[in-house]
């Protein structure tokens, strides 16, 4: 088929696979696949053809895991913590502009593994691209709560409008008597025996709900002062 006769995403799709002709290319391929056509929520009804942080993350989560298998290699991997929160947190195409290099940033930022490595991603993306847009920081933001809700041991955080629950595995540090503070400091917060604390936000913006929840996270781990 003559090159005029493709389409704009048809010629990219080509360029990805000269591009990505060494071991592991399938999911390379298949990760910038997504990112040309759009992810949508994976989870959800909706497929809105935006790349959506919890359903781009399961994504390269089950591509990765499979590519493992293949390869016959066998490695424990510690629970995940799942975020549906609801919010923004893409890279702006007139942030980075390249597709693979989109690609590349958003798999470094799930794959961080401690704060000290969030902090590379960042000083990188800074150094690179420029100071990152609200949306970059949200998303490197949202990244440092997944870290804090791993090491305090939370199994999910679900918001839906000003509704936010948190289930903790049987294991998380979470002090007792500042849950049960928490709790009772204001109606309509409940502590569920199944392990999930239900409560309102009232925040709107991506930055401000991102906050708060990794503060009360560290709260009710006794790692900072109590949040109201």
């Amino acid at each position: 088929m003559p090159d005029r006769d493709l389409s704009d995403l048809a010629r990219r799709r080509l360029a990805a696979l000269k591009e990505f002709s060494d071991l592991g290319a399938g999911f390379k391929i298949a990760a910038l696949d997504l990112e040309l056509r759009g992810a949508g929520n994976l989870l959800g009804g909706q497929q809105s053809g935006h790349i959506d942080a919890v359903g781009f993350e399961l994504y390269t989560t089950m591509l990765e895991r499979t590519v493992r298998e293949l390869k016959g290699e066998i490695r424990e991997e510690a629970p995940e913590t799942q975020l549906n929160l609801g919010l923004n947190i893409r890279i702006p195409v007139d942030y980075i502009k390249e597709e693979n290099q989109r690609l590349r940033i958003y798999k470094r930022v799930a794959e961080v593994e401690s704060e000290s490595q969030l902090a590379d991603v960042a000083a990188e993306l800074d150094d690179r691209y420029g100071h990152p847009p609200t949306a970059v920081q949200n998303l490197l933001e949202y990244a440092a709560l997944k870290l804090a809700s791993q090491r305090i041991g939370v199994a999910q955080i679900e918001r839906r409008r000003e509704a936010v629950s948190i289930r903790f595995t049987e294991t998380a540090a979470v002090d007792p008597d500042r849950l049960a503070r928490f709790v009772a400091s204001e109606p309509g917060r409940l502590f569920t025996p199944a392990g999930v604390l239900k409560f309102s936000l009232t925040e709107k913006q991506p930055e401000q709900v991102l906050a708060r929840l990794k503060a009360l996270l560290e709260q009710l781990a006794g790692e900072q002062q109590a949040v109201a």
